[in-house]
C-alpha cells in the first residue's frame, strides 16, 4: 500500500518536520515549520513534491528526507514563490492504513507506539492529544466497545463471513486509507454554513453504524447456527441464513416447507389441534434488544413435536411453562455431570423440570410472558383408525426364500420370524413362485419340492398365502438381491432367436421377460408364450389343491411383465437407466414390428409403421425431446396412433393371460400388479408412463382400459407407491416433476369406478411412521361417501431391518391400525398388566425385538 508523504517548500525554512505519523494537522504543521530566519510561518502546506514509499513499517513513520535534499528543495521553493499551495485539511483527520482483518485491527489498537506529542511509549490507541485521534478503524466503527467485548474474530468463530470487507474498501476511498470522524465541534458546522465535507462525514458515520448493526446480527446468527449444529444435529450449511434455520425447525416439527418458503401443516386437522393441544413456551434471556413492534405469529414450528436440541439444563434465566402443568419425578432429572459448561448455548439448552418453589414463581410470570411470546401451533394429532374397516396385511418373503435346488433358505430363522409376525397380527405372507426355478431344465417338468415345504411351514403357523406367478427373471432391478434367470431351455431358444425378448430402438435385448409379440407365436418348442404360462399355472393348481380347498392360499397374483407388473420393461437398470429418466419404447423386436405394420396398413398409413425417432433415450427429460415436449409429436396424428397401438398391446396381453388364469384358478381370487410410474406425472405428456405402456397424458385416462379388462375377469388391482408423498419427492428430486399422490388417487378412482377391488403395496422399504400413516390414509380414505377402502395391503419386504426394535414397534402399530384396533405397545404391560395379558408368543417377540 502506498502512502503519500508530503514535503512542503518554504522560502525561509531550513529544516523539515519528520512527524512519526507521516502527516499532521494544519496547525501542528505550521508550528513545526516555523522558519529559522524569523519569517512569517506558513499556514498551509504548498506544492506536493511527490509520493514516497511508506518506510515506517507497522508504526507508520515516514523517514525525513536527507539534509542535502531538504536544502535543495528549499532553494527551489525560494526561486518559485508562486508555488501551488496544497489543499488544507481539517485538524483531526489523520490517514491510517486500514487493516483488513479483525486481528490486525486489534493489534493496531493495542500495539505500544510513541506518542506523536510527547514521544512516550504509550499504546497507540491511548494518545491523549485532543487534536489528533489515533483510533484504529475497528475502534472507530465500534465506539461503544461492543465488538471488543465480544472478542476478536467473533464473526469468524461463529462461522459467519465478513461479507462487507470489499464494500468497506470501496466506500472508504481508492487510496485505502481510513479517515477517523472529527470531533463534534468540527464535524457539526453552523446551521448557516454549507459544508459538503460535513455531509459526507455524517453519511459515512451512518454507514459505519449500519455496518456495526449488520455485524452484530451476523454474530447472533452465527451463534444460533453453531448451537443447532452442536446440539440439535441439524444439517445446515456452513453459511446458512436465518430463513434456512426457520425452515429446518419447521420440517422437524412435521410441517411441509416448499422451496419458495411456503409453509403449511402436513395434515388439514392442524388448525383444530392448535385449539386443544397444550402449549409449551420457553423464554430464554439473551443479550438482544427485542423490537418494539408487535411480533408476528410463528407458523409451522411446534416445540411439542420437535426433538430436544440439547440435553443440557438451561440457565437460571430460562423458564418452561406448561399448560396444564405436569408432575415431575426425581428420575427424570438429568445427572449431575450434565451441568452446563461454557461451550453450551443458553438459547438452545433444554430446561430441567422446576421444583415446586420455582414452579410457583414461573406461574406468576406466565401471564406476562404469554402476552409477549407468540403462540406456536403444536403438531396435529394423528387420525384415530379405531373402528375402521378391517384391512388384512401381508408381508413379502425374501425373493430367494426357495433356491434353484428346491430348498428353503434358512428355514429355522424363517420360522422364528414368521412366529413374530403372527404374534404382531399379520394375516399372511406373499411368496414368488419363480418360473426359472420350477421349470428350469425341460419344458413341462416342474419341481415344486421347495415350495411344498415352505407352504407346509406357513400352514402350521396358521398364516395365509398370496402366491405370485412370476414369469420374469429376478436380478438387475431395484431391490433385487438374488439372481433367478428365465428357464434354461427358454434362454437357449433366445440365443438362436433373440426376437422373443423386448428390444429397444438401438437393438438392445431385454431378457427380463418374453415379448408380447410371441403370445400367439409357436416359438417355444411348439408352444406359444400364453400356453406356457397356462401350463405352469395349471400345474401349480393341481399340485397345491389342498391349500386352495383349506383357504390357506387366499390370492393368486398373475405376473404380466417386467417385475411381475403389467408394464413394458421401459426403464431397465441394466441398460443404464437412472431415475428419473423417461425410459424408451420397447417395440422393436421382429414380432411387435410385424404387428405394428398390420395396424398401420389397417389405418391406411403405411408410413406410420415405425417407432418415433425423436423420443430420446433412457435418461432423457421430456422437454428435451421432440416427441414428449409440450406440443410435441405425442399429440400429433401419428403420435396418437402409435401410442394407442402401443398401449393396446399391453391391454391385449393382459386380456389373453387373464382369460387362461381364470380358467386355471376358477373360484379363487386373482390379482394383477400395476406399476406406479409417478415421475414426470406433472408434465403434459407423462412421458415415463407412455414408454411403460400407460397411455395417460394430461387429456386422457390411461388406467380406465386396464380397469375394464380386470373387471372382465373379476381380478383385483394391486397398486404400488402408496407410501410416497409428493412433497418428499419434490424435495429430493425436484427435477422429476413427480406426483405419487395424484397418481394413486387417479388409479384408485379408476378401479373403484369400474367396480373392482383394489389392494396395494409399498414401492420402497418403509420403516417410519410418516410412511405408515400415508399408507393408512390411502387404505381408508377419510369421509369417503361410499365407504370405500383397500382390499388388502402387502408390505415390502421381510428383512432383518424390520425386526429392529424401533422399526418393528412402528410396524406392529401400523398393523393394528390397519385392522381397525387400538394399539397397545408391549412396554405398557409394565405400567398396566391388564392391557397386555401374558402370552409366550409376546414374550418371544419381546426377546427377538431387543
Amino acid at each position: 500500500m502506498w502512502r503519500r508523504q508530503w514535503a512542503w517548500r518554504s522560502p525561509a525554512r531550513a529544516s523539515m518536520c519528520a512527524c512519526p505519523l507521516g502527516w499532521m494537522g494544519r496547525e501542528a504543521a505550521a508550528n513545526h515549520m516555523r522558519p529559522m530566519c524569523g519569517a512569517t510561518p506558513m499556514v498551509a502546506p504548498s506544492r506536493l513534491v511527490g509520493p514516497f514509499r511508506d518506510g515506517g513499517g507497522e508504526g507508520g513513520r515516514a523517514e525525513a528526507a536527507p539534509a542535502p535534499k531538504r536544502a535543495r528543495l528549499l532553494a527551489i521553493a525560494a526561486v518559485h514563490p508562486s508555488t501551488r499551495v496544497a489543499p488544507a485539511r481539517p485538524p483531526c483527520q489523520p490517514y491510517h492504513p486500514r487493516p483488513r482483518h479483525a486481528a490486525a485491527r486489534l493489534a493496531r489498537v493495542t500495539e505500544p507506539r510513541p506518542c506523536c506529542c510527547c514521544w512516550s511509549p504509550l499504546p497507540f490507541a491511548l494518545c491523549f492529544l485532543p487534536c489528533i485521534s489515533l483510533r484504529s478503524p475497528a475502534a472507530a466503527r465500534d465506539p461503544g466497545g461492543m465488538q471488543q467485548a465480544a472478542g476478536p474474530g467473533e464473526d469468524e468463530e461463529m462461522g459467519v463471513k465478513e461479507e462487507d470487507a470489499e464494500e468497506e474498501e470501496e466506500d472508504d476511498g481508492d487510496d485505502g486509507y481510513f479517515m477517523d470522524p472529527c470531533p463534534a465541534a468540527v464535524a457539526s458546522p453552523s446551521p448557516g454554513s454549507a459544508n459538503p465535507a460535513a455531509g459526507r462525514r455524517r453519511a459515512r458515520e451512518e454507514k459505519e453504524r449500519t455496518k456495526l448493526r449488520e455485524r452484530q446480527r451476523r454474530a447472533i446468527t452465527g451463534r444460533i447456527l453453531a448451537g443447532l449444529r452442536q446440539h440439535g444435529n441439524y444439517s445446515l450449511r456452513a453459511r446458512a441464513d436465518i430463513n434456512e434455520v426457520i425452515a429446518a425447525l419447521a420440517r422437524e416439527a412435521g410441517w411441509v416447507v416448499l422451496p419458495d418458503g411456503t409453509t403449511f401443516p402436513s395434515s388439514p386437522s392442524s388448525a383444530a389441534a392448535a385449539q386443544t393441544a397444550p402449549r409449551t413456551v420457553m423464554v430464554a434471556a439473551a443479550p438482544l434488544a427485542l423490537p418494539t413492534s408487535p411480533a408476528l405469529p410463528l407458523r409451522g414450528i411446534s416445540p411439542v413435536a420437535a426433538r430436544p436440541i440439547s440435553h443440557r439444563p438451561a440457565p437460571a434465566s430460562s423458564l418452561i411453562l406448561l399448560s396444564p402443568p405436569r408432575a415431575t419425578s426425581a428420575a427424570s432429572r438429568p445427572p449431575a455431570d450434565d451441568a452446563p459448561d461454557g461451550s453450551s448455548s443458553h438459547l438452545l439448552a433444554v430446561p430441567v423440570p422446576m421444583d415446586p418453589s420455582a414452579a410457583a414463581a414461573a406461574a406468576e410470570d406466565a401471564a406476562v410472558v404469554a402476552k409477549q411470546v407468540p403462540e406456536v401451533a403444536p403438531r396435529p394429532p394423528e387420525r384415530d383408525f379405531a373402528g375402521t374397516p378391517y384391512v388384512p396385511v401381508y408381508v413379502m418373503l425374501p425373493l430367494g426364500v426357495v433356491n434353484v435346488s428346491g430348498e428353503v433358505v434358512d428355514a429355522d430363522e424363517l420360522v422364528g420370524q414368521l412366529r413374530v409376525l403372527k404374534a404382531a397380527g399379520v394375516d399372511g405372507v406373499m411368496v414368488d413362485c419363480w418360473w426359472g426355478n420350477v421349470e428350469s431344465h425341460r419344458p413341462q417338468e416342474y419341481n415344486w419340492t421347495g415350495y411344498k415345504r415352505l407352504f407346509q411351514m406357513i400352514r402350521e403357523l396358521k398364516l395365509k398365502l398370496q402366491v405370485v406367478m412370476s414369469f420374469h427373471e429376478c436380478g438387475g432391478n431395484v431391490g433385487d438381491d438374488v439372481s433367478i434367470p428365465l428357464p434354461h431351455w427358454v434362454t437357449e431358444i433366445g440365443r438362436s432367436n433373440p426376437d422373443i425378448y423386448f428390444t429397444d430402438r438401438v437393438g438392445r435385448r431385454n431378457t427380463e421377460c418374453l415379448s408380447w409379440g410371441i403370445d400367439k407365436e409357436r416359438v417355444l418348442q411348439g408352444r406359444t408364450a400364453v400356453e406356457v404360462y397356462f401350463d405352469f399355472m395349471r400345474s401349480f393348481r393341481v399340485e397345491f389343491d389342498e391349500y386352495f380347498e383349506d383357504g390357506i392360499i387366499s390370492e393368486i397374483e398373475i405376473g404380466l411383465g417386467a417385475c411381475g407388473e403389467l408394464r413394458y420393461p421401459s426403464y431397465p437398470a441394466k441398460h443404464g437407466w437412472k431415475y428419473p429418466g423417461i425410459g424408451e419404447f420397447q417395440c422393436y423386436d421382429r414380432y411387435l414390428q410385424k404387428n405394428l405394420r398390420r395396424a398401420a396398413e389397417a389405418r391406411g398409413h403405411t408410413i406410420w409403421a415405425r417407432g418415433p425417432d425423436n423420443a430420446g433415450h433412457y435418461n432423457s427429460e421430456p422437454n428435451l425431446t421432440g416427441f414428449f415436449c409440450d406440443g410435441g409429436d405425442y399429440d400429433s396424428y401419428y403420435g396418437r396412433f402409435f401410442l394407442n397401438w402401443y398401449s393396446q398391446m399391453l391391454v391385449d396381453h393382459a386380456d389373453r393371460v387373464l382369460m387362461l388364469a381364470r380358467l386355471a384358478f376358477e373360484g379363487s381370487n386373482i390379482a394383477v400388479k400395476v406399476s406406479g410410474v409417478h415421475w414426470w406425472y406433472k408434465t403434459a405428456s407423462h412421458a415415463a408412463e407412455l414408454t411403460a405402456g400407460f397411455y395417460n397424458p394430461c387429456n386422457r385416462d390411461g388406467y380406465a382400459p386396464i380397469a375394464a379388462v380386470l373387471k372382465k375377469y373379476d381380478a383385483a388391482l394391486n397398486f404400488t407407491c402408496v407410501e410416497l408423498r409428493t412433497m418428499d419427492q419434490h424435495e429430493v428430486y425436484p427435477e422429476a416433476f413427480a406426483d405419487p399422490e395424484g397418481l394413486v388417487w387417479q388409479v384408485l378412482n379408476a378401479a373403484w369406478d369400474a367396480g373392482i377391488q383394489v389392494a396395494s403395496e409399498n414401492a420402497l422399504p418403509c420403516y417410519d411412521r410418516d410412511g405408515f400413516n400415508k399408507i393408512l390414509e390411502n387404505a381408508k380414505p377419510l369421509n369417503d361417501p361410499d365407504g370405500r377402502h383397500l382390499f388388502g395391503f402387502t408390505y415390502l419386504r421381510l428383512s432383518k431391518v424390520l425386526f429392529e426394535r424401533p422399526n418393528f414397534f412402528e410396524f406392529e402399530r401400523f398393523v393394528k391400525r390397519m385392522h381397525g384396533k387400538t394399539y397397545w405397545p408391549l412396554e405398557w404391560s409394565a405400567i398396566n398388566p391388564t392391557l397386555a395379558p401374558a402370552n409366550p408368543i409376546l414374550t418371544l417377540r419381546h426377546v427377538l425385538c431387543r
